[in-house]
């Protein structure tokens, strides 16, 4: 059976490389008449950080700041969709229905993109990668790695080539 890519999960971070990945994602989900959940997932505050925040602004304040993080970043991110729409596909402005959901949380961003791909039942995920480089690589580990090794669903993988 050849597959059918009809839900596209796009994973951001919101750099210009996800951005160049972004095209991908349309390109797929134009060809199969098919939808793209856009995804981006906040690195989780260090343990000290958030017991001093809490500390000093209480815990509910740091609840409150949260919140609105992920609603900025959700903000953000629509505004950088109309942007790329706009520029980049002026013959197609209507490929932008193809957005179902934009998703924005806290966490392990490979743990929760390959979690987020299974409850949507994404045919495929679209993400970037950075190409750090050999020590990058050993020593900070790559998200998009991870998604490679652990995902069910096929990844593409687009690499920025200078």
């Amino acid at each position: 059976m050849i597959p059918e890519y009809k839900k596209v999960l796009y994973a951001t971070d919101l750099s210009e490389n996800s951005a160049k990945a972004f095209s991908h994602a349309v390109s797929i989900a134009k060809h199969y008449d098919g939808e793209i959940q856009i995804i981006h997932v906040i690195p989780p505050l260090d343990y000290s950080m958030v017991n001093y925040i809490s500390t000093m602004m209480g815990g509910e304040k740091l609840a409150e700041l949260g919140l609105e993080l992920k609603d900025d970043t959700a903000e953000e991110i629509k505004r950088r969709v109309h942007e790329f729409l706009r520029g980049k596909l002026l013959d197609s402005p209507e490929e932008e229905r193809r957005i179902a959901s934009i998703i924005v949380e806290t966490g392990h961003a490979p743990a929760i993109i390959i979690d987020t791909a299974e409850k949507i039942g994404a045919d495929l995920i679209v993400l970037a990668s950075h190409g750090k480089g050999p020590l990058g690589q050993v020593f900070l580990g790559s998200v998009s790695e991870k998604i490679l090794r652990k995902a069910k669903c096929p990844v593409l993988l687009s690499r920025l080539i200078d």
